[in-house]
């Protein structure tokens, strides 16, 4: 899973060993100005890799740590990927990036939400690893894609109710460690993770994307909709009444996420949702929580900066001509509430009435290193790569 490594990469990677170990913490902002503001795409790959994407950028300084006028939004989703047998080495390379970010000043790495996140303390709230590991087990002989086995499905969750079925315990959330939800708790509880970041007055970046109906639901007004600062502020604020009303048990947040189980179906919500213009689809766009949602009803006038989904999936949803699927780069959807267009790059300025999505997800673990982007908030165009940075080489 290793890169080819940089004195900065290595660094990097004793920084995240050294936060792992301390446990579950998070380090204050220091309210230091910064120059480069940048989103990066669901990070699940193997934090190595993830380290080579940001030295690549010139985001690394030499002590391991971002640079000092560098802010990093993470869009959500820093678990679960890989094989069966990478397991042990996922779940550790998961829980090294999250501490490695929450150890640098909240106002520098920012840490929003996916619906990966969540599952530790929803769907997983009343594992014990030992407890799942004996679930994956089973899961993992029942669990065949399309084929599975309806009837030992079914009685596999008359003993695990917490999980709506055996994919999630064999693959979807299938790294799935203790301490994964102890970091997650802390860190949800510290404030430290949020839903949505407003990097301008019409710039939203969050994990999966929001419509008019999902903001009406929390009480922002189709007159603020468009208004980021508006936006971000009350999804936080709904945050942060769940986590404060959150005793035990799955965590939910109400009309925004809903974990699932065997008798709710699988989760829903605004950490869950996809762009869907697909006949079959029209039923369960309908209300929120969902899973998928009606891209012509984006709110006019801001531009969403998301995750979740790659290009292939976006195309099968979006029922759009078959091409050959590009991860690596960023690509987007613009709606005017009538016609829609999805293409890769990013979206020229917006004219009036017409909202916007730039996906960011491209793949981190398959893509290669070289076509990897990342999207710069202040330019609203792919980061310059390592050669053009302000750090001027590999040095």
């Amino acid at each position: 899973m290793r890169e080819v490594s940089t004195p900065r990469i290595e660094a990097a990677l004793a920084r995240a060993t050294e936060a792992t170990h301390r446990g579950p913490h998070s380090a204050p902002p220091d309210g230091r100005p910064r120059t480069r503001h940048l989103a990066i795409g669901d990070p699940q790959a193997d934090v190595s890799r993830f380290f080579a994407v940001l030295d690549r950028h010139g985001l690394l300084g030499p002590d391991g740590w971002l640079r000092p006028e560098v802010q990093l939004v993470s869009v959500g989703d820093h678990f679960d990927w890989g094989k069966a047998h990478e397991r042990e080495e996922v779940a550790t390379s998961a829980l090294r990036l999250v501490a490695w970010m929450a150890a640098q000043p909240a106002d520098q790495a920012l840490l929003l939400l996916g619906n990966h996140d969540l599952g530790r303390v929803g769907e997983l709230s009343g594992f014990t690893d030992a407890r799942f590991a004996a679930a994956q087990a089973e899961a993992d002989g029942i669990y065949q894609g399309d084929d599975t086995d309806e009837a030992r499905e079914r009685d596999f969750l008359t003993r695990y109710p917490e999980v709506p079925n055996v994919e999630l315990v064999a693959r979807d959330f299938g790294t799935f460690r203790e301490e994964q939800r102890e970091w997650v708790a802390y860190l949800l509880r510290a404030g430290r993770f949020r839903v949505a970041h407003a990097a301008a007055e019409h710039l939203l970046v969050l994990h999966a994307g929001v419509t008019r109906e999902d903001l009406g639901v929390v009480g922002v007004p189709e007159s603020s909709q468009a208004h980021a600062p508006a936006v971000a502020e009350r999804l936080n604020q709904v945050l942060d009444t769940a986590v404060a009303a959150w005793k035990q048990g799955p965590f939910s947040i109400p009309g925004l996420h809903h974990p699932g189980s065997a008798a709710y179906g699988e989760g829903r919500g605004i950490f869950y949702q996809r762009p869907s213009q697909r006949p079959e689809d029209a039923a369960v766009r309908a209300a929120t929580p969902r899973r998928r949602f009606d891209p012509h009803r984006l709110p006019p006038g801001l531009t969403q900066v998301v995750g979740h989904t790659r290009d292939k999936r976006s195309r099968e949803l979006l029922a759009l001509p078959h091409e050959p699927p590009q991860d690596g780069v960023l690509r987007y959807l613009v709606t005017d509430g009538t016609t829609l267009h999805y293409r890769p790059g990013t979206p020229p300025p917006a004219r009036p009435g017409e909202a916007a999505l730039v996906f960011t997800d491209g793949g981190m673990r398959e893509s290669p290193l070289e076509r990897f982007e990342l999207f710069d908030l202040d330019t609203r165009a792919p980061a310059r790569a390592l050669e053009d940075s302000l750090q001027g080489g590999q040095g």
